[in-house]
């Protein structure tokens, strides 16, 4: 997904349509379950199953790799890093106050809902050093300002007009009339998205995506989820590895350059309210 940038209306509605693709592009013909791939395909370092190069090749997790397989990487060790004392209301609201007051997000975020659902991701923002904390958490709220214009959108915009669903994907089916667009601080989207944060969390998220949007908890919940799952181990390559684990395709190696900057732009903001520099490697 791309940005929606605060800076003037025109910008803003001109990157929103992009905003919300996250995960959109994934081929027909490709699925993604965080491995557990269908006997002949590969997994790839980002969980998604498939059989070119860019599944088998380079980080490739299981399956018939050609580079080799990389194991699990197993939990970081903790910190004593208190998330909330990062997250305090004051960098929450200096955010979502940012977006219009006629915005639906302004009444659905809030603090206590992402720290209700910080409850079941406790290595969230705790690993390594206090520094390494309060990069992890300027990069996911970056993501989450990205994705969502400061809070304001709840759901994609036109969502209900796109497909989202991977019929290839036998494990994770599609319900009929259900839409599973973006939603969310992440913009969770696809069947194969949805499927396993709802057994994962305990919402119903096949037969009931809408939850995502009705839920503030079980919102941040689905954020907190994808990046635990696919962000979070390349946290310390950079935060150009975030971009590329969460919309690569669309924005990395030169596609959306625009996007990446605005992406990096709100990571060196909440990186400098933290009191952390931002490190290497911010463009992917």
């Amino acid at each position: 997904m791309t940005t929606m940038a605060n800076k003037s209306l025109n910008i803003s509605i001109a990157t929103l349509a992009i905003s919300f693709f996250i995960m959109t592009m994934v081929p027909k013909n490709v699925s993604a379950q965080n491995c557990g791939c269908a006997e002949g395909l590969c997994c790839s370092q980002y969980g998604y199953c498939g059989t070119s190069d860019d599944y088998c090749g380079t980080g490739c997790k299981e399956g018939p790799c050609t580079s080799g397989t990389i194991p699990p990487s197993s939990p970081s060790p903790s910190n004593d890093v208190n998330v909330a004392d990062i997250v305090t209301q004051d960098f929450f609201n200096g955010i979502i106050d940012q977006a219009d007051s006629s915005c639906a997000g302004k009444s659905f975020y809030t603090r206590a809902a992402f720290l209700d659902a910080l409850n079941s991701y406790n290595q969230f923002g705790r690993s390594g050093s206090v520094d390494d904390s309060k990069r992890e958490i300027a990069a996911a709220f970056a993501h989450f300002t990205h994705e969502t214009g400061h809070f304001c959108y709840i759901e994609e915009i036109d969502g209900p007009s796109k497909d989202y669903c991977d019929e290839n994907n036998t494990q994770y089916p599609c319900v009929a009339n259900k839409g599973y667009y973006g939603r969310g601080p992440i913009q969770i989207s696809w069947n194969f998205n949805y499927g396993p944060a709802g057994k994962d969390i305990g919402f119903d998220g096949l037969n009931s995506p809408e939850t995502v949007a009705n839920d503030p908890t079980v919102s941040f919940k689905t954020a907190l989820w994808y990046w635990m799952n696919n962000v979070h181990s390349v946290v310390s390559q950079g935060f150009g590895a975030t971009i590329r684990a969460i919309n690569g395709k669309l924005e990395c190696d030169g596609a959306n350059p625009t996007t990446v900057q605005a992406r990096v732009d709100y990571y060196k903001q909440y990186c400098s309210q933290l009191g952390v520099s931002p490190g290497d490697n911010l463009t992917c």
